[in-house]
């Protein structure tokens, strides 16, 4: 609540003119980082917002220093110029006041680092590849389901359905809402990015490497993220697409998965959104 209420304050009063971000996708003419989705999205928001505070300050104060500057010594109002070479407490000011600064960005720094590189006792597991132009999707701990995610290309339907135009694919990701989730991702041709801006993950997909990053979706819903590195022609065609759901709904998709998947193409595995309740 508290991360929402600062990105509330952060984003949408310093930008309130633009259309307020869909939870999971963007908008048009957004201004600003998408809704938080996971515990490190929503470190990374409020840190965004604590940045600016000591962003604001130093670029304001830099830019009425230059215009002082400008006005005050230059050669009409100052025709016969200073000799003073040192200020001992100008150069302490100006030595010990950025260290602090530094500090103060530091420290919170270091905590979402960690907050994103150290994974905590997984839930399950997804094996995520690039591949030009879609992402194979594995899962090992539910049987060894394993899929291939492709953008979808009827757009009047996609439009239809409600769901965002070259950000929709035939096969998304489904994860059970508030587990974590690692993922590892590679890639097996050239290097892609796995990316969900509201998960706050991007990591590289690299031939021949396995790098891991984690999520835990707090609601439920539809999120959305692309290949976030130029690997070819169609680096723009190969979104992401993540339905997070209920457990029950989801041991009920693995249920039709694995069902699916006995001796059929799991391509031809129907989505989340098929789901009876």
């Amino acid at each position: 609540m508290l991360a929402s209420a600062l990105w509330a304050l952060t984003m949408g009063t310093a930008f309130a003119d633009s259309p307020a971000p869909a939870l999971g996708e963007p908008a048009p003419w957004q201004m600003g980082l998408q809704v938080p989705a996971t515990p490190v999205m929503e470190y990374i928001v409020w840190f965004h917002g604590y940045v600016m505070w000591f962003i604001v300050p130093i670029t304001l104060f830099v830019m009425g220093l230059l215009l002082y500057v400008i006005f005050r010594f230059n050669e009409k109002a100052n025709p016969v110029p200073s000799k003073v070479t040192h200020h001992t407490g100008v150069e302490i000011a100006w030595t010990v006041i950025p260290i602090l600064i530094l500090v103060a960005i530091a420290i919170p720094s270091f905590r979402l680092l960690f907050l994103e590189e150290v994974i905590p006792k997984a839930d399950m597991t997804i094996k995520a590849t690039g591949s030009q132009w879609s992402w194979d999707y594995e899962y090992p701990d539910n049987g060894d389901i394993s899929f291939t995610s492709v953008m979808r290309k009827d757009r009047d339907k996609v439009e239809a359905e409600g769901k965002p135009w070259l950000l929709a694919v035939d096969n998304e990701i489904v994860v059970p809402v508030n587990k974590i989730v690692r993922v590892q991702v590679t890639a097996s041709d050239v290097i892609h990015a796995f990316s969900v801006n509201s998960f706050g993950i991007k990591i590289d997909a690299i031939p021949g490497r396995l790098n891991e990053t984690w999520f835990q979706a707090t609601r439920e819903g539809w999120y959305y993220g692309q290949c976030s590195q130029l690997c070819g022609h169609d680096h723009a065609f190969m979104p992401i697409s993540v339905h997070v759901v209920s457990d029950d709904d989801f041991q009920k998709w693995v249920t039709g998965k694995k069902a699916a998947m006995n001796g059929t193409n799991p391509n031809q595995v129907a989505s989340a959104t098929a789901i009876v309740k």
